[in-house]
C-alpha cells in the first residue's frame, strides 16, 4: 500500500531518486533537541523611496522551532516568509529583536561576543549560490583551511593535510587542491562549500537554498553525499527550501513557515499525508506531480 499519495504518479526510477537518505533506524520524534527557537522576532527598517519615510517590514514574528540532534529538519515556505532571515539567526549573522535561541543548552542572544566566539564553529551555513560565497582569489586548499587558521588549529602543514583530507570526504580529489573556484563545475564548488563547512567539525549545518542552482543530478549526488556526510559525523540539518518535491526525498521533519511566523512542524510522513493547517494544505496542492510537468512539457 502507498502511504506517500504524492507519489503515485512516480516511475520506479523517480521512487529511486526519493529514497535519497532514508533509512534512519528511529523516528525524528525520538531524538533529543539540539536547537529550540522560542518566540523569535525579526524587523528591518527601510526608507521609501519617494518620501524617504521609514517603515518596519517583519521578518519574523514569535517563531518557534525546535531541531532535533542528528536529523534534517527541513525549513518550507514561500519566498519572503522569513526562512534566510531564522537561518542567518541561528548561523549567527543576524541578531534577533527578542527571543531565544538555545543551542546545545546555550542561549545564544544572551551570550557575550567573546562567548559567542567559539560557537561560531559549531554552526555553519552554506549559500545557495557557492560561486559568490567562495574567494575566487583563493585556492580549494585555501579556502577550506582558513576556518582553522582564524580558529588557529594546528600548523599551516596540518591545515593543508586536513583540507586535502575533506576533499577526498566530499569527492573531489586532492590533486585539485591549487584550483580557485571557477575552476570548477558548479556541483564541485558546492561540495567546496560543504568540505569548508566541516573543517570546524561542526554539529549543525545550515543548508539555505544550497541545492536550487544545481541540475537534478547534481542535486541527487549532493544529497547522498550529505547523508553520508550525516552518518559518518552525526551531523545535524537545517535545510532551507522552497521545493516541496526535494524536500520529501530527505527530511525527517518538516517545519512550514507564513508571514514570519512557524505554522507548522511534523515529521515528514505525517505532513505530507496529514497536513493540519490551511497554509500548508495549500502549499501541497500547489505541488506539482510528474505527470503534470510532462505533460506540459509535451504540449
Amino acid at each position: 500500500m502507498n502511504t506517500r499519495p504524492w507519489r503515485k504518479n512516480m516511475s520506479l526510477d523517480d521512487e529511486k531518486i526519493l529514497n535519497v537518505g532514508s533509512g534512519k533506524q528511529f523516528g525524528p520524534e525520538h531524538a533529543e533537541a539540539l536547537v529550540r527557537i522560542e518566540h523569535l522576532s525579526k524587523k528591518y527598517v527601510q526608507r521609501r523611496p519617494l518620501t524617504r519615510t521609514e517603515f518596519a517590514v517583519r521578518a519574523l514574528e514569535d517563531a518557534n522551532l525546535t531541531i532535533r540532534r542528528g536529523t534534517t529538519l527541513a525549513l518550507v515556505g514561500e519566498s519572503g516568509a522569513g526562512k534566510s532571515t531564522l537561518g542567518r539567526c541561528l548561523a549567527l549573522l543576524e541578531a534577533p529583536d527578542s527571543g531565544e535561541i538555545w543551542f546545545d543548552g546555550k542561549n545564544l542572544p544572551r551570550l557575550s561576543r567573546r562567548e559567542l566566539f567559539p560557537m561560531h564553529r559549531q554552526i555553519q551555513l552554506i549559500f545557495q549560490d557557492p560561486t559568490s560565497a567562495l574567494n575566487p582569489g583563493m585556492t580549494a586548499e585555501e579556502i577550506i583551511a582558513e576556518p582553522l587558521a582564524i580558529h588557529r588549529e594546528g600548523t599551516k602543514a596540518q591545515r593543508r593535510e586536513r583540507a586535502r583530507e575533506l576533499m577526498e570526504q566530499v569527492g573531489l580529489p586532492a590533486s585539485l587542491e591549487r584550483k580557485r573556484p571557477l575552476e570548477f563545475s558548479g556541483g564541485q564548488r558546492q561540495r567546496l562549500a560543504i568540505a569548508r563547512s566541516l573543517a570546524l567539525e561542526p554539529k549543525l549545518l545550515v543548508l539555505d537554498e544550497a541545492l536550487s542552482s544545481l541540475d537534478l543530478l547534481n542535486q541527487e549526488l549532493i544529497l547522498k553525499l550529505l547523508a553520508d556526510l550525516q552518518r559518518i559525523h552525526s551531523l545535524t540539518y537545517l535545510h532551507i527550501s522552497h521545493d516541496l518535491r526535494l524536500v520529501s526525498q530527505f527530511a525527517d521533519e518538516v517545519a512550514v513557515m507564513h508571514e514570519g511566523r512557524i505554522v507548522e512542524q511534523q515529521p515528514a510522513s505525517e505532513l505530507f499525508t496529514r497536513p493540519l493547517n490551511s497554509y500548508t494544505q495549500e502549499l501541497l496542492a500547489a505541488m506539482p506531480s510528474l505527470e503534470s510537468i510532462c505533460a506540459g512539457r509535451l504540449a
